[in-house]
Formats: C-alpha cells, sequence, structure tokens
C-alpha cells in the first residue's frame, strides 16, 4: 500500500472560472461530496485551469508524478464544443483508458437528460494516478458521483493505493468477496 492518507486532486476546467467571470461550483461541489461520503483519512489540491489542453496537461501531470495524488477528479469542458478539451488532455498523459468509467458516467446521466450522449467524459490510469472526468455542474456531480464512486475504492486498492472507507449510507464501496476475505 502506498499511503495510508487518499490523496485526491480536483481541477475545474473553465475559462471564466479561471478568468474570474464567475465562482467557480464544480471544484467546490466535488469536495463537498467527498466531505460527506469519505470516512477514511484523505487530503486534496484543488485547481482551477482555462480550457487550455496544455495547460490542463501540465496540472494532470503534476499532480499525478510529483503529487503522488492516487485519485483525481476533473469538472468541465466534457462536451462537444471547441473549447471543452478535458478529454483530449487526459488522453495525452494516460497510460491506460478505463472505458467503463465513461460509458457508466453517461449511463447514470442519461437517467436525467438526453444530452448526456454529448458528454466525452472518461477515465484513465497514469502511474498510480485514477483520473476520471466529472461533468461541470453541481447536481450532475453529484448524481455520477453518488453511483460511479462504488467502484473507485476497490479500483485505487488495484493500484496499491490506500484502502478508502466511505459513509455507506450515501454510497458502499464494492469489493468482490475475494478482496473482502484479504482484508
Amino acid at each position: 500500500m502506498s499511503n495510508e492518507v487518499l490523496k485526491v486532486g480536483i481541477i475545474t476546467v473553465s475559462d471564466r472560472a479561471y478568468n474570474g467571470v464567475y465562482e467557480d461550483q464544480g471544484g467546490p461541489a466535488i469536495k463537498d461530496w467527498l466531505l460527506s461520503v469519505l470516512v477514511s483519512r484523505w487530503e486534496s489540491i484543488y485547481e482551477v485551469v482555462p480550457d487550455e489542453k496544455e495547460q490542463i496537461e501540465d496540472k494532470l501531470i503534476r499532480l499525478c508524478d510529483k503529487e503522488a495524488c492516487d485519485l483525481i477528479l476533473t469538472t468541465g469542458g466534457t462536451g462537444p464544443a471547441e473549447r471543452d478539451v478535458t478529454p483530449d488532455a487526459t488522453l495525452a498523459v494516460a497510460d491506460r483508458v478505463m472505458d467503463g468509467f465513461g460509458e457508466r458516467m453517461r449511463m447514470i446521466s442519461l437517467k436525467y437528460v438526453p444530452t448526456a450522449i454529448l458528454s466525452r467524459q472518461i477515465g484513465v490510469i497514469r502511474k498510480k494516478s485514477l483520473i476520471i472526468n466529472l461533468p461541470g455542474q453541481p447536481k450532475a456531480i453529484k448524481e455520477t458521483l453518488d453511483e460511479l464512486f462504488e467502484a473507485i475504492p476497490y479500483c485505487i486498492e488495484l493500484m496499491d493505493g490506500p484502502i478508502i472507507k466511505t459513509n455507506e449510507e450515501i454510497v458502499k464501496a464494492f469489493r468482490p468477496k475475494s478482496a473482502l476475505k484479504n482484508k
């Protein structure tokens, strides 16, 4: 196990939030959600970057390679607009794509909006970091994490990350029976 404390990078990708046109709501929504769910020790690094592929890549690389984040959650920039480049930057730094995360996020969002099919959200691994591109709206972030997060603790454990304990009234982390016997 790499560390007893889960290290989470939170990145909001937004030209307007970066330039102070409006206050970021996505990054704080992620942090608030984590505060309500995680019962094991964790810490976070929070960044706001513009919709610039190279700057997003630089932040992801730094959070993975230098800060050794176990989990990086991005918000914003996952649509079809020309400036929506978060998935492109994420793929550019990835070692492996975890297709199931993107598929699951779209399935969750389709329960609420038909435009979920326009989302390019993805999940990838870089070294020992799991990177997930979440939607941009706080309501959609919560809806997505409420269902998606059940698979995240075991994924991180399989990558030699910390054991993550959750408030099971909100999210019960799934672990196969064989994994539970070894704990």
